[in-house]
């Protein structure tokens, strides 16, 4: 093909969603470039290849080769919009690679450059890149202005939809991981908007995993879960080891959710795409009662953080550490472990004063809170812990501030206020059934003494009448919507016990289909990718270079692992999962949000159920076996 045609292919590809064809023809087109002498154009298109495999794959190492390539074929030509790219790729090469000194004055240049040739990746990425660094180094408010002039340039259609998009998602990035809510709030509303029109590629997944990490903030729960899903199932096609954002996104809202099996398998194979699942799968482990293992965990987390080239979490720095502490503070509660909690609220404290925002003080103050519940004067609690609350609450965050509560309670209760301690734990509990948080609402009412049990000899109905349910309990009655999860619920009420498969329950027309974990085409752009990496990196041995031999390694490591996976017995490719892993996603949601609707129109008979109802590959109804329920069940 000619490279004009290579190009108008690439270009359609990506909008495809066609990653690995988008650079395979890239690569073509600086292959047929070289081949016809023109050195230029063939530095042009690698360039252009080095950038998508910055902002797709997160492997460092074949973009090292690349631009390497370029800046051979370049020569001592004078600047001109190639060196613009390359710029921009070195600034965040350099960043993702932990070292903020060496991206600073190829920031400087790739703005520069971008402004004088009019290249809006070098100029957009690189105005991003100063802010971040400018945070960094504890300039918040420097970092924060360049951020909002920013985003005003994006707003008033300052760049082309690649970049435009791009940029959007590293600002929300930037204000997530910095704990400015309001600000992440506002860009992601903006971007939203924005991407139902000009935005195509990765950017509607991106926006929808940002929307999910606000919704797990401010709830509904089911909502929040939704996003997640359908980022999960629009970035599948895109992201490599970037594939582990998202994951450990859903994750983090099931673990919220109760959904402790379904959050599991989402922090395993982020794990499997060698992203980093902790802490949440530390507090999953917490809740699943190992309080040791999630001690270890975390605290090995917080000793030697994953070095992972991420661009939606701080690479490197104290900011990554947060919500490593905040776990790690939970967790030293449970362990009464003195020690840990100190230490954990002191680093919070630390890392506050430098990085002011409401978020990060809500934590650092949680953290203090809860040192001082084991120290010897549990007064000293109630400050940070109100603290805690309010701010929580003005974030619009109702299952943070209902944590916050939980403690103000205990501190209450140490200090003998046993009526105050129910008025938090009391909120805690509402809050909680409110966001969709239904176990956790149970655990509440287990400490007001309330276990929200039915007495032994009472009888429950769910009857169906037209297009409702009538919910019925010790002479009280109550109606449901016809939803989804409440036609599931009947079934498994109807035969307690028995473990029904989720893709029964989703439907017997479903037939079992996978996809191949990675095609044809994708093998073998993973093929070239590993050549690019064992030559960078026998130049780190060479070179004796050895952090950038680490991260090569890390590259090759994923690469090997991605490639072994996706070939089975025989040689033959692997698929995924299939319907079995959507019904069961599906079926625990439905369930999931018909509990936390029962849970709000009878709470006695929502905790009750939050309790005996499970769900995973098979679902069950387990009633407590001491105090039995019966159920009349009519549909």
């Amino acid at each position: 093909m000619a490279p004009d045609d290579l190009e108008r292919q690439a270009l359609e590809r990506y909008a495809a969603g066609d990653l690995e064809g988008a650079v395979a023809a890239w690569e073509q087109m600086y292959d047929a470039h070289l081949a016809a002498g023109e050195t230029g154009a063939a530095a042009r298109a690698g360039a252009l290849v080095a950038l998508n495999l910055l902002c797709e794959t997160g492997l460092l190492a074949p973009v090292r080769g690349w631009t390497a390539r370029v800046r051979r074929l370049l020569g001592d030509a004078d600047p001109g919009p190639v060196h613009a790219l390359l710029a921009v790729i070195r600034t965040y090469e350099r960043f993702l690679s932990g070292d903020p000194d060496g991206a600073l004055g190829p920031a400087r240049e790739a703005v520069a450059l971008g402004e004088e040739f009019g290249v809006d990746p070098a100029r957009g990425l690189g105005r991003v890149a100063l802010a971040r660094l400018a945070i960094h180094r504890g300039d918040v408010d420097e970092g924060i202005d360049l951020l909002d002039e920013l985003a005003v340039d994006l707003a008033a259609g300052s760049f082309d939809p690649l970049t435009t998009g791009n940029v959007y998602c590293e600002l929300i990035c930037a204000a997530l991981w910095l704990g400015r809510h309001d600000r992440a709030r506002e860009w992601t509303d903006v971007m939203e908007r924005w991407r139902h029109g000009p935005a195509f590629g990765a950017t509607h997944g991106r926006c929808r995993v940002h929307r999910a990490e606000l919704l797990r903030f401010s709830g509904p729960a089911d909502a929040a879960e939704a996003e997640a899903l359908a980022a999960c199932d629009e970035l599948r096609p895109w992201l490599r080891r970037e594939y582990g954002w998202p994951l450990v996104e859903l994750g983090n809202v099931r673990l919220r959710r109760g959904d402790l099996d379904g959050a599991e398998a989402a922090y395993r194979e982020a794990h499997e795409h060698a992203w980093s699942p902790q802490p949440g799968l530390g507090l999953l482990r917490l809740a699943r009662g190992d309080v040791a293992g999630a001690a270890a965990m975390v605290r090995d987390e917080v000793a030697h953080p994953m070095d992972v080239p991420w661009k939606e979490r701080p690479p490197f720095g104290d900011l990554r550490l947060v919500p490593l502490l905040a776990a790690q503070s939970e967790i030293a509660v449970a362990a009464s472990d003195a020690a840990a909690a100190e230490h954990a609220a002191a680093e919070l404290e630390r890392i506050v004063a430098r990085y002011p925002s409401t978020a990060l003080h809500a934590d650092a103050a949680l953290a203090r809170a809860r040192a001082a519940l084991l120290g010897t004067d549990p007064s000293l609690a109630l400050g940070p812990a109100r603290t805690a609350v309010a701010a929580w609450a003005d974030l619009a965050a109702p299952y943070d501030a209902a944590c916050a509560r939980l403690v103000l309670g205990h501190a209450h209760r140490a200090c003998g206020d046993e009526e105050l301690a129910r008025l938090e734990w009391e909120a805690a509990a509402a809050a909680f059934a409110s966001f969709g948080a239904v176990g956790r609402a149970a655990e509440v009412a287990e400490l007001l003494g309330d276990r929200g049990t039915p007495s032994a000899g009472r009888a429950a109905t769910l009857v169906r009448d037209g297009d409702r349910w009538r919910l019925g309990y010790d002479g009280t009655e109550a109606w449901l919507p016809d939803l989804k999860g409440v036609q599931l619920l009947a079934q498994l009420l109807a035969s307690p016990g028995r473990e029904v498969p989720a893709l029964d329950l989703a439907g017997a027309g479903l037939v079992e289909q996978g996809l191949p974990v990675l095609d044809d085409e994708a093998r073998a752009s993973y093929r070239r990718r590993l050549a690019e990496v064992e030559d960078d990196l026998a130049e780190a041995e060479r070179d004796h270079d050895e952090a950038r031999r680490q991260l090569a390694q890390r590259d090759r490591d994923y690469l090997l692992a991605e490639l072994a996976g996706a070939v089975g017995l025989g040689g033959r490719a692997r698929v995924t999962g299939g319907t079995a892993e959507r019904a069961r996603t599906s079926v625990t949601r439905s369930l999931r949000y018909a509990l936390a609707r029962i849970a709000e129109v009878h709470p006695e008979l929502g905790g009750h159920l939050s309790r005996a109802v499970r769900t995973g590959a098979c679902c069950s109804y387990v009633p407590d076996p001491v105090v039995p329920l019966t159920w009349e069940v009519v549909t």
